[in-house]
């Protein structure tokens, strides 16, 4: 077929054609830049969230090591005055107790602050809290809020156990600041048999959310509170790490609130079996219709 179009304008589509196919290309490795860069950036947010969430605790956590201290110290002293072997033994009995006492604390710590690495294990949901538990009690006896643990059943999830301690600490933090001195807060760990899911809540008596308010709560830089002195608190990036991390892992985070009664947050985690003596499995579990990942935001609060 014989174009009816001048040759210089058919090389001109042709020159149009390959201009816009180049420029299509470019932005293509722009967007691809743009994308690694925000990976970058959320995770290096991910990572100041961590240490934000332990510099809550620091003050706490300090004031322990300043007590082990002191009791090391006493009891060396009683045992280079005593000659009665009793006594001494005594005294050595309580250096080692403090001692294994800072360990604890030291190796949750370095637990907590270790490289977010999406590296799963399967892990006893109850043993990831108490390891938590270690570094965070001090700081709930600061501020007179009392513990009550419940450990209803001792479940396993495939998890990255760095994460998971990451957001059970910006939950504890964020009920304590919510509630008054002498309330109590609540942390049970159980399963449910029904869906196969393993289940965290923590629960504060605190003020309550909002109607209006909660179903924001889990949106970035959403927030209702103020940075306080120390600046910490306050960028809305705390609870929106929390649903990041639990989607990742194939679970599900949930809220309930009533104004005056406080506020109830449940992790629930896809559960698989204890690992086999000497041996760790890093399988994830499979995803089912109804362990699609999602946050759920509820008013009632039974």
């Amino acid at each position: 077929m014989v174009s009816i179009f001048p040759k210089e304008v058919r090389f001109l589509s042709l020159d149009t054609r390959n201009h816009m196919s180049l420029h299509q290309d470019s932005n293509t490795q722009e967007v691809e830049q743009l994308q690694k860069r925000v990976e970058e950036l959320q995770e290096q947010l991910l990572v100041s969230q961590k240490m934000g969430s332990l510099g809550e605790l620091s003050s706490s956590i300090a004031h322990e090591f300043n007590n082990i201290l002191t009791t090391v110290i006493n009891y060396a002293k009683l045992g280079l005055r005593q000659n009665d072997q009793d006594a001494r033994t005594k005294a050595f009995d309580k250096i080692l107790s403090a001692g294994q006492r800072a360990a604890k604390i030291t190796t949750g710590m370095l637990t907590y602050a270790r490289s977010s690495a999406d590296r799963r294990e399967s892990h006893s949901l109850a043993t990831l809290l108490a390891d938590l538990l270690i570094l965070v009690e001090k700081d709930l006896k600061v501020h007179r809020i009392g513990l009550d643990l419940k450990i209803q059943s001792e479940p396993y999830a495939s998890v990255n156990a760095g994460q998971v301690q990451q957001v059970l600490l910006n939950l504890i933090v964020n009920a304590r600041q919510a509630m008054q001195p002498g309330r109590v807060l609540t942390i049970v760990v159980s399963e449910n048999l029904d869906d196969g899911m393993a289940e965290i809540s923590v629960k504060d008596e605190g003020t309550g959310i909002p109607a209006d308010v909660l179903p924001h709560i889990f949106e970035r830089f959403f927030t209702t509170k103020k940075s306080d002195k120390n600046g910490q608190g306050g960028t809305g990036l705390g609870l929106a790490m929390c649903k990041d991390v639990m989607e990742s892992h194939g679970g599900r985070i949930r809220v309930e609130s009533a104004i005056g009664r406080g506020t109830r947050f449940t992790l629930r985690f896809p559960k698989v079996a204890a690992p086999t003596f000497g041996l760790k499995t890093n399988a994830s579990p499979k995803r089912t219709s109804q362990q699609d990942a999602s946050a759920v935001a509820e008013t009632p609060l039974v």
